[in-house]
């Protein structure tokens, strides 16, 4: 069965890089590949227990999912108020190698603060409104990428993965961001400096009126209180969390609705047909469902290899045959490229004890680095890649061609000034 399964698991990842060259959506090959895995778990296993693990893969599936729409919603719901003017006006660079140094930096800090995935999703959304040009934008979305997964390495709230470390008790705050920054900031250098050295001497070619005196359907107050708002909800969802204990999605679908309430409210003296496109209910229907839907594939597939133990076995076959600690959890990085993170992490501390490795040593650390930035190497290797991917419909060979090379090369370089830093201070 195991074999099986590995190998279905496989041929639908495949179907979903090759997805330009075959016509299929990639949301359906997750979903196929997903209903497959568990068909055939399930046919394998008792059905007391199949529907006891689908309901716990229910559960966390459904919250990252709840989450990504509450995010996605209200990036339209800004985008609606022409929110994103309120950063736009401000770009007074005409220069293409300026503004990639910007964006990359920005992102790197406003991932740190909200998450990997909300971060892609709001700075893909505003290259979208500022760049005509979209071979530029694809770059730009690479390096938003690799920020985003950087910046989400080094803050226990800024990655799904560090978060898990963090309340498991692996890693405590002010020692993740002091030993990992350094680590991921290098990661995130060394492509920009390639990247931004090849766009010398270029100018950006806005899209039109971005940055020009326009008619606007939304007056100044509408646009800075749904822009600002709109922010501090993603701002205050880890704050949420933290405060609350609850999960991060009731914090997003909270803020959500105090948007909507407030939204409502500013459109109170409008007629139907203006307040029409302002809606929440009409940024509910621009936000892309097939990438919602893929993401539920993907996750469900993921499920299928973790409750099979098959990470776990990897795991424990790497332990037992490559021995070295640095490589293993520098391995286990680059197949989070291949298959989310999230599991492999799950399976890392699953395998590994507290009593053996204390908190904040060097396994978790690492662990903490490698699995976050890891992803970048492959576009589905991570949320952000995925809803960038989707965003901006970016093929799979062209992100391996293009900045694959690049991001291996930061997420080894940031690896090995980990362990330098380690060996320095310890």
């Amino acid at each position: 069965m195991l074999t099986t399964l590995l190998i279905i698991f496989v041929l639908a990842y495949a179907a979903i890089a090759l997805e330009h060259y075959l016509h299929i959506n990639k949301s359906a090959s997750a979903l196929i590949g997903a209903g497959l895995l568990w068909v055939i778990y399930a046919l394998a296993t008792d059905s007391q227990q199949i529907n006891q693990e689908l309901s716990e893969s229910l559960v966390s599936t459904a919250q990252i999912v709840f989450f990504l729409i509450g995010a996605m919603t209200i990036v339209e719901l800004v985008d609606a108020h022409q929110g994103f003017d309120v950063i736009t006006n401000r770009i007074k660079t005409n220069n293409l190698k300026n503004l990639m140094w910007m964006v990359g930096v920005v992102t790197f800090f406003l991932s740190a603060i909200l998450d990997n995935l909300t971060t892609t999703i709001v700075m893909v959304s505003l290259m979208k409104k500022i760049l005509e040009q979209y071979e530029d934008r694809l770059l730009f979305a690479g390096i938003i990428i690799i920020a985003a997964n950087a910046g989400g390495a080094w803050t226990p709230i800024g990655d799904v993965t560090t978060t898990m470390l963090w309340i498991g008790g692996q890693i405590t705050s002010l020692a993740i961001m002091k030993s990992v920054f350094i680590p991921a900031i290098i990661s995130l250098l060394i492509p920009l400096l390639f990247i931004a050295r090849n766009l010398k001497g270029k100018e950006v070619i806005f899209v039109q009126n971005s940055l020009e005196e326009k008619v606007s359907k939304t007056s100044f107050l509408e646009r800075n209180v749904m822009f600002y708002l709109g922010l501090g909800v993603l701002v205050a969802v880890p704050i949420f969390k933290t405060l609350t204990g609850l999960p991060p999605f009731m914090g997003i679908l909270f803020g959500l609705g105090l948007l909507w309430l407030v939204g409502d409210l500013i459109h109170l003296k409008k007629d139907e047909e203006e307040r029409k496109t302002l809606t929440l209910v009409h940024a509910l229907s621009r936000i892309d469902m097939a990438s919602i839907v893929f993401f539920i594939g993907i996750l469900l597939a993921v499920a299928t290899l973790e409750h099979t133990h098959i990470l776990s076995a990897i795991a424990q076959w790497l332990d037992q045959t490559v021995g070295n600690q640095a490589i293993i959890v520098i391995l286990i990085g680059l197949v989070s490229a291949v298959v989310d993170n999230v599991p492999l992490v799950a399976a890392s501390m699953g395998m590994y004890s507290l009593e053996q490795y204390p908190t904040d040593s060097f396994l978790w650390q690492f662990l903490a680095y490698c699995a976050g930035t890891g992803g970048s190497i492959l576009i589905i290797g991570s949320a952000a890649g995925v809803a960038a991917m989707g965003l901006e419909r970016i093929d799979f060979f062209w992100y391996v061609k293009k900045i694959s090379g690049l991001a291996l090369i930061g997420y080894l370089a940031g690896a090995g000034a980990y362990i330098l830093q380690y060996n320095l201070t310890h």
